[in-house]
Order: C-alpha cells, then sequence, then structure tokens
C-alpha cells in the first residue's frame, strides 16, 4: 500500500491512506480515483448534500466486500467536521449524522471509503419538512431502466397535467428516480399519501407493468413506483453519488428529452454513466437537478386527504381530487394523462 499523503484543502490538513487500494476490482478502480472524483465533482454535488443529515454506506475493502451503513458519526474526525444530532426514536438517543457541507468534508468522507451517500430529503436544521418529493422506480427482474423509463414518462404526464416540474436522474444502479421539488411548507404525511395515490393511479391503469406494493413476489417483470421513500426515516442516494456495482456508475441526473431517446432507441447503455463521463457531462451542461434545489412548488390540495386511507381505490380519487395546480409550468403539458384529464376538477 502507497504511504499516507498529507493534502491540504481549502485550509484543512487531510491525511489520505491506501490510495492505490482497489475498490472496484472489475474495473481496477481504485480508492484514490474515488477520492479523485468526489473532489472533483463536489462544486455541484456539496450544494445537495449541504444542511441534510448523511448517512454514508462504506465499502472499506472494495464494491465486492462486506459494507457497513454509517448513520452515528466516527469519534474519530477532525474538529472541523460538522454532525447535527437527530433524535432517533428506535435508539432513544440522539444519532448525531455528518453535515458534508464543505469539500474538506467530502474527501474526507471519501477517504473513509464512504461511497455511497444516502442525504435525508430534509434538511437537519427542520427535520419533518421534506424538500423534494421522490419516486424511485425499481424494475423486478427481467424488467429493467427501459420499463422505468416508461413508467417515469406516465409519472411526468401527471406532473404536468398539476403544474409541477420533475426531474428525472439514474439510480446509478438499475433504476430510475423521478424528483419533484418543493421548497415549500409541506410534511412527510402529505407528501407520502400524494405519492402512494399517484403510485396506485399508475398501479390501476397499468397493471402489466406497474406495481405499488413492495412484496418481491408482484414485483417479477414489473416496476416498482416506490413511493415509501417520502418518509423523514428513509434516505435516497444522492444525485452524483457513486454506486457500490461492479463498476463506478453515478446516479445521474438526465433530461427528459435522454429518457425518451433510450426508450425509443431501447437502450439501457445510453443512460449508464461512470464517473469520468459524469465530470464530463457536468463540464458541458452543468447541473441538471440545480433546480430541485431552488424551484418553489405546493402539492394540489387533495379534498379529505387527513380523513382518507389511501387504498387503492381511494388513492385514484384521491389523484382525481386534485384543485388546479399553484404553480403553471414553464411549458405547456405535451401529452396530458387521459385519465386524469376525465376526472379532474
Amino acid at each position: 500500500m502507497s504511504k499516507p499523503q498529507v493534502v491540504e484543502i481549502a485550509g484543512r490538513h487531510l491525511s489520505l491512506t491506501n490510495l492505490d487500494k482497489i475498490l472496484y476490482p472489475e474495473a481496477g478502480f481504485t480508492k484514490g480515483q474515488v477520492i479523485d472524483y468526489y473532489a472533483r465533482i463536489a462544486p455541484v454535488l456539496v450544494p445537495h448534500l449541504a444542511g441534510r443529515p448523511l448517512t454514508l454506506k462504506r465499502y472499506p475493502e472494495g464494491v465486492d466486500k462486506e459494507y457497513f451503513f454509517e448513520k452515528n458519526a466516527t469519534k474519530h474526525r477532525p474538529d472541523w467536521v460538522k454532525t447535527a444530532p437527530i433524535w432517533s426514536g428506535g435508539n432513544q438517543r440522539d444519532v448525531n449524522y455528518l453535515l458534508a457541507d464543505d469539500l474538506p468534508t467530502l474527501v474526507w468522507i471519501a477517504n473513509l471509503a464512504g461511497i455511497e451517500l444516502h442525504p435525508s430529503l430534509s434538511l437537519a436544521k427542520d427535520m419533518s419538512t421534506p424538500r423534494t418529493m421522490v419516486f424511485d422506480l425499481d424494475p423486478g427482474p427481467p424488467a429493467d431502466i427501459m420499463q422505468c423509463c416508461q413508467v417515469g414518462v406516465w409519472l411526468r404526464e401527471i406532473f404536468e397535467h398539476f403544474g409541477l416540474q420533475s426531474f428525472p436522474k439514474t439510480s446509478g444502479s438499475k433504476g430510475l428516480q423521478i424528483y419533484v421539488p418543493l421548497n415549500t411548507p409541506v410534511e412527510y404525511e402529505g407528501t407520502k399519501t400524494f405519492a402512494r395515490a399517484l403510485a396506485q393511479l399508475l398501479e390501476d391503469q397499468h397493471r402489466e407493468l406497474v406495481v405499488s406494493d413492495m412484496k418481491k413476489q408482484l414485483r417479477v417483470g414489473k416496476v416498482l413506483v416506490d413511493w415509501s421513500q417520502n418518509d423523514e426515516h428513509k434516505t435516497t442516494i444522492s444525485v452524483y453519488s457513486l454506486r457500490a456495482r461492479e463498476r463506478p456508475t453515478v446516479s445521474t441526473p438526465v433530461r427528459w428529452d435522454e429518457v425518451e431517446h433510450a426508450l425509443k432507441k431501447k437502450n439501457a447503455a445510453l443512460l449508464v454513466f461512470e464517473s469520468a463521463q459524469v465530470l464530463s457531462r457536468v463540464e458541458k451542461i452543468g447541473d441538471l437537478f440545480a433546480p430541485v434545489l431552488t424551484l418553489k412548488q405546493k402539492l394540489p390540495k387533495l379534498a379529505g386527504i387527513k380523513e382518507m386511507e389511501p387504498e387503492p381505490a381511494e388513492g385514484l380519487e384521491l389523484a382525481a381530487q386534485a384543485e388546479e395546480p399553484v404553480v403553471k409550468h414553464t411549458k405547456k403539458a405535451r401529452r396530458p394523462g387521459s385519465a386524469l384529464k376525465k376526472k379532474a376538477r
């Protein structure tokens, strides 16, 4: 193993260790390359992590070896690494989550072989308020990301009907994730119920391809529209995070026309991006996910939402009860969801 290297980053001194250790055996991708990627992607990644409790998925011996999740920040950390105490009901104590608020902290995390970064949908200072609503489209084999693209396009049509902008990204693994930025006062009860209603609506309209129930036996050959990620106690893989796959793939923001193009060509490879490709994309087109941090949108008000339990049929009714959208889409919706259009007031 190589000798530790002491580097200075933004006035902070870090000792980087085992830089030549291979963490991705199939690709020959080393720990030094992991650190280099995170250092170079930091200008667009840090804003999506800043202020958010962060869970690490660490692979100290490589992506093909044992890993562990780390929620409580290690005691052996520099004094300049920020943490946020968040109460854990399960543990009956505060958990000191890391806050990756700057480049030195991100590099320090990478040096821990914290390959995957899983931030909260909330800021630490206001854990009860999600900043976004998320749909994780998870294919059950033999379905793959191509089927996720089709479901994603259907979801976008529904969002457009409600006047909501949405932003897709690859999971970096096998699926697609759709983010609906809110950045307005809302509680998880609202986003989770709304997300479940839409998942059930899609399931009702496309039973041959969509499932909203997480039971594995129901997911074969279908796409799970996972609405349950909209929860204070769950996290979703961060945009621009590496994934612990055979190769150093990245959860990458994409344009909707890229999703449609891949779907038309039936080419899943068009939506697979490794670290070098992502760095090149960002250099050329910037951060496609930047609006997720600032765009203010409100969920449509759903009549009786607090009183109704979101069973499948009622989920359809909830989705159909939406009032006029609060935020108008910048472009006219091209393909409004036909079923919604018939039912919407």
